[in-house]
């Protein structure tokens, strides 16, 4: 009996490196784009990385066909959201300005943008998950994407009675 425990036991931690070997390099990526970290600093994005992960190992055995990309994905997305909405109530101490390719979007953009063009989850999937109606998804993401695609800044229109100085 001993025995049969230990070799199941063995066959989980297996199974789990496989996944991770397999799903950790996108995952952290859709961490990453969540915390607008650099990729090459990105502490906030490992640490939601590795928390996703145990979580997923801890349900490993309960997991039974359901998909365990999924369920890291999951628990990544509503983590990064309960962190959002933490800091916004409780603010505290003073975090590195964003400096990833999507800096210039606000958490639930971010958070949106991530979920459906990078992950690919459906408006309905990602309005049930952050317990937003289908419609609001559609135009945070719409506005993410328009925001990602024509930033507003330095390169914007300049203004009519704008002088131009003499060369």
């Amino acid at each position: 009996m001993r025995d049969r425990r230990v070799v199941r036991g063995t066959d989980r931690a297996q199974e789990f490196e496989a996944f991770v070997a397999g799903a950790a390099g996108r995952l952290l990526l859709a961490a990453t784009l969540l915390t607008a970290e650099a990729p090459d600093a990105n502490p906030r994005a490992r640490r939601l990385l590795t928390l996703a992960l145990g979580h997923t190992y801890a349900r490993w055995h309960r997991l039974r066909g359901e998909d365990p990309y999924d369920c890291a994905r999951q628990y990544l997305a509503v983590r990064f959201a309960r962190t959002i909405w933490h800091r916004h109530r409780f603010p505290g101490r003073a975090r590195p300005e964003p400096r990833g390719p999507l800096a210039g979007l606000n958490p639930q953009e971010r958070l949106v943008l991530v979920l459906r063009m990078y992950e690919g989850v459906a408006e309905e999937q990602t309005a049930a998950l952050l317990g937003l109606t289908a419609e609001r998804v559609h135009t945070v993401c719409d506005r993410a994407t328009s925001l990602v695609l024509h930033p507003v800044g330095a390169a914007g229109p300049r203004p009519v009675n704008a002088e131009v100085a003499p060369s």
